[in-house]
């Protein structure tokens, strides 16, 4: 039986609620609220950014999903929703906003046509703890305290520092709910029956998606548990790698080393495990691959795997 509105953290139900003409009006609230843009400053309308305009960073595959969009202004916004916090986390946002300013720049452009880009993260997971759960970050000049060079900024939301319960009042607080909790929800509550919450929710009513949505519903579901447990596995195998490594060297830089070496062991034992369940014996030459690789590639692939129908197209070329 299906859930009466289907997870907003998911990949699929991300894209439907934010990456869609059918309900770009949503998006625009979303970032009206986390900018905090009085009405002057509000975001009249959104151009959404087609995959083809989008940076191809392999890397940043790790986010669940991201929407491109430029507004009116020529501001670009970068929305994300990432779920596991993984290694390298923040350095792979700052990448990705920077990305996107940089390749603005035609063959023949001259610096004056860059527009502002802004990164916008909801995060399932706490990143710092002396901020709140909407933080905002910009470049100052480091004696006066001083804002500037506001052509990269940066937005966060740290979805389990929401305390306001089943009651929010605020808008970034009903947001922070409406991720938090609108695939466990029964009803629709009355902090969300109005727009555009209403309309997030309808866009992630479960009754409304054919079969074919459905199921890439639950594989989108299934991708996320599978890197968690990936990252849960690494995460034991390398805690008894450094646990060992560390009692015999005395050192705590055999303990990160132990346990960034079993990170990438823990990867590749789930890898093989899940391409030999789908396609079968694997050849020697890929088992090898595999083993060499780093936890990077090894990530890549793992979520690769779920969109493709052969070995050579999860690699991209002929084994």
């Amino acid at each position: 039986m299906r859930p009466l509105f289907a997870d907003p953290k998911t990949d699929f139900v991300f894209k439907r609620i934010f990456g869609s003409e059918a309900h770009k009006g949503v998006l625009i609230a979303f970032l009206d609220a986390v900018l905090e843009l009085d009405d002057e400053h509000r975001i009249d309308d959104v151009v959404l950014l087609d995959a083809e305009q989008r940076p191809e960073v392999r890397e940043l595959k790790h986010s669940i999903v991201d929407v491109k969009c430029r507004d009116v202004r020529g501001t670009t916004y970068v929305v994300e929703m990432q779920v596991l916090n993984v290694e390298g986390f923040e350095k792979r946002v700052v990448y990705n906003v920077a990305k996107a300013y940089t390749s603005q720049l035609g063959v023949g452009a001259k610096y004056p046509a860059l527009d502002d880009v802004v990164g916008v993260t909801i995060c399932d997971f706490v990143l710092w703890d002396d901020v709140p759960m909407l933080s905002r970050w910009r470049m100052q000049e480091q004696h006066s305290g001083l804002p500037g060079l506001a052509q990269l900024q940066f937005v966060f939301m740290e979805l389990p520092k929401y305390t306001a319960g089943e009651r929010p009042t605020g808008i970034v607080d009903k947001w922070a709910y409406f991720f938090r909790e609108a695939g466990n929800l029964d009803l629709v509550p009355d902090s969300l029956a109005a727009p555009p919450f209403s309309d997030a929710l309808e866009a992630a009513r479960a009754a409304n998606f054919t079969e074919e949505e459905w199921d890439a519903y639950i594989r989108a579901g299934m991708a996320l548990q599978d890197e968690r447990g990936a990252l849960s596995l690494a995460e034991k195998v390398g805690e008894a790698r450094g646990e060992k490594r560390g009692e015999k060297r005395g050192e705590e830089r055999g303990r990160r080393e132990g346990r960034r070496e079993g990170l990438t062991e823990g990867l590749q034992v789930m890898l093989l495990a899940q391409l030999e369940a789908r396609f079968g014996a694997l050849p020697e030459a890929l088992v090898e691959r595999i083993q060499a690789a780093e936890s990077e590639q090894l990530t890549y692939w793992g979520k690769r795997m779920l969109v493709v129908s052969t070995l050579d197209e999860l690699l991209g070329e002929p084994i």
